[in-house]
């Protein structure tokens, strides 16, 4: 029995390899591994409160979503130059790539940036440089997505929109990340406004650390077209079918969660009972080098550990392209090219 269901497994992460997809929810100064933070330091003479690759990963022991972004904000410090933009974002395309996602929905945090005297230009140079190396290279497309730090004023977050102002035929849309707790949606209300009279979609993160009042305010206050977390959507019933009439997307990051202690154990996990219930669900990463895993190590930890089936696992990556900012065409292309794998993968059983 063993055997057969290690079988049945080695099955099951074949098709998630095979399957094309995208990634909605990733943020891309969360991409930095150990050993080129630690290549930027040297390169920038910057000097890491770690002496070592080993020390450094050693603090990725997480008790919240705060004493993660107090790292975060640590390590971006070695960014400092277009090369090193470059450099974060062409690392984490090649493994997007290696993982057959086809399309990535990206967030970048310029205020982590500029607060530092980074020109926003600098930091959107390189990242746009790389992905559209990406698209020539591999064909594979991309969004960026320009997303404001809640723990800042929104005022700050009126100043830096202003320096993006010359770079916005190369932002596709606005999000608002970081600290959840104590900075509701209601804060950036006109923010939010003024990004969507500049006629680009928005997101905003909810519903991880906040409660489901979060999601709602995203939505009816910021009239964001996508939920970035959103697990604890299930405790507002109301909520819930609000987001399965209209199909609002769930950008769920499972590794995240767990190392956040957002839910204690994988197995606790609501991702598998949020797809039974009708919601536009997808996995995505998050922070993949903090967090320990890229879009497939998600896919296989939800797998193994909830129990996924190839036809959860397929409906998964369906919604990540229903979910994206694709064309309709684009998207149909790729549903129908998902079909045609599963059913590959089915007849080679």
């Amino acid at each position: 029995m063993t055997t057969q269901c290690t079988n049945t497994q080695h099955r099951l992460y074949q098709l998630i390899g095979q399957l094309p997809k995208t990634e909605l929810h990733l943020h891309i100064e969360g991409t930095l591994e150990p050993e080129l933070m630690f290549a930027l330091a040297q390169r920038n003479q910057v000097t890491l409160p770690y002496a070592s690759i080993d020390e450094l990963r050693a603090a990725y022991d997480f008790h919240n979503l705060q004493s993660f972004l107090d790292l975060y904000y640590a390590g971006a410090a070695v960014l400092l130059t277009e090369q090193d933009f470059y450099d974060l974002t062409w690392a984490y395309l090649q493994k997007a790539h290696d993982d057959n996602i086809v399309h990535t929905e990206i967030f970048f945090d310029p205020q982590t940036h500029t607060l530092r005297g980074v020109p926003f230009a600098i930091v959107y140079q390189g990242i746009r440089r790389a992905l559209d190396e990406a698209q020539a290279q591999w064909g594979l497309s991309s969004r960026l997505i320009f997303s404001f730090l809640r723990h800042l004023t929104e005022q700050e977050g009126f100043d830096v929109l202003e320096q993006a102002m010359p770079f916005l035929q190369g932002i596709d849309g606005f999000g608002l990340d970081s600290s959840e707790k104590g900075h509701p949606p209601a804060k950036f209300e006109r923010l939010f406004k003024r990004c969507q009279e500049l006629n680009l979609p928005c997101v905003a993160h909810a519903g991880e650390e906040g409660p489901a009042a979060y999601v709602m305010d995203a939505l009816h206050l910021l009239n964001v077209k996508r939920i970035d977390h959103g697990v604890r959507s299930l405790e507002n019933a109301e909520l819930v079918r609000q987001l399965v009439a209209e199909q609002i997307p769930l950008t769920v990051c499972p590794l995240s969660n767990i190392r956040l202690k957002v839910f204690t154990t994988m197995q606790e996990h609501p991702l598998k009972q949020m797809l039974d219930m009708g919601l536009l669900v997808t996995i995505n990463s998050d922070d993949p080098a903090y967090f320990g895993g890229y879009v497939n190590d998600n896919f296989k930890a939800c797998t193994t550990a909830l129990n996924l089936s190839d036809q959860d696992i397929v409906q998964l990556a369906k919604n990540s392209f229903i979910a994206s900012w694709l064309s309709d065409a684009e998207k149909a292309r790729q549903l129908a090219e998902i079909d045609q794998i599963w059913q590959a993968w089915k007849l080679a059983d």
